[in-house]
């Protein structure tokens, strides 16, 4: 049984890849809309750590493999999802500063990775950052404000959209996709938690779980046919309503 749960990333990946061909086809009709963008790229990134995980599975252990799991997995994680978030709930101008602070610290993060040496001796089939030197040093300086960063903005945006739209009468839709997609963050973020107390195999059953259900709170907003409450969002729809293109 612990064996099949191994290959569970492979199917993260197929559906993560799939999620982001359809988020791309989305953000394509309405380029402007960085949030989908974001939400593109995020899923992308979450995708490449599955795909990471997958070939840890089939192939074994590999450094580069590792290194590259590490930064955009442990590393990287929901910051990219999260930046969507900003980019449709605060100001422009502020979304763009917070961009270029998240993209040179992954950046300086991801520096320290490709440069850490390998602790051999902790080296097992298992995927964990406790192979890295350096660890301490980028948990501590890095990874820690990033997965902050990624609570914070996805999902505690997400959480403050359920909110928001709950006070509509006309928002229920939305409300329950937003605490679909909350959910589908939070779940991850246990699984990496455990996967520094040596099971990884949580983090492949919550990844699986976690695009899931971000896929299904996606789909519930998006076929809602209600007014979005945030303008970055309600310009999009109201624009590709307008050209009869999705929104």
């Amino acid at each position: 049984m612990q064996q099949l749960i191994h290959y569970i990333p492979i199917a993260s990946t197929i559906v993560s890849f799939a999620f982001t061909f359809i988020l791309f086809r989305h953000w394509w009709s309405r380029k402007s809309s960085l949030y989908l963008f974001w939400w593109m790229f995020g899923v992308l990134v979450y995708g490449l750590g599955t795909m990471a995980e997958s070939i840890n599975t089939l192939f074994g252990w590999g450094e580069a493999n590792f290194k590259f799991w590490f930064i955009v997995g442990a590393l990287m994680g929901g910051a990219p999802l999260a930046q969507g978030t900003v980019y449709l709930l605060a100001n422009r101008k502020v979304a763009h500063l917070l961009t270029v602070l998240l993209v040179a610290a992954t950046a300086a993060a991801s520096y320290y990775v490709i440069l850490s040496p390998i602790n051999w001796d902790v080296v097992t089939h298992r995927l964990t950052g406790d192979a890295l030197v350096y660890k301490d040093f980028i948990r501590s300086n890095f990874s820690r404000n990033l997965n902050l960063y990624a609570v914070v903005f996805l999902i505690g945006g997400a959480m403050y959209s359920a909110v928001k739209y709950s006070s509509s009468n006309e928002g229920y839709a939305r409300m329950l996709g937003n605490i679909y997609i909350a959910i589908g963050a939070i779940l991850p973020g246990f699984g990496g938690y455990m996967t520094r107390l040596g099971h990884v195999e949580v983090l492949y059953v919550t990844e699986l779980i976690g695009i899931l259900f971000i896929v299904w709170g996606y789909y519930t907003i998006k076929n809602d046919r209600g007014p979005s409450m945030h303008k970055a969002q309600a310009e999009a729809e109201a624009l590709a309503l307008a050209n009869k293109q999705p929104s």
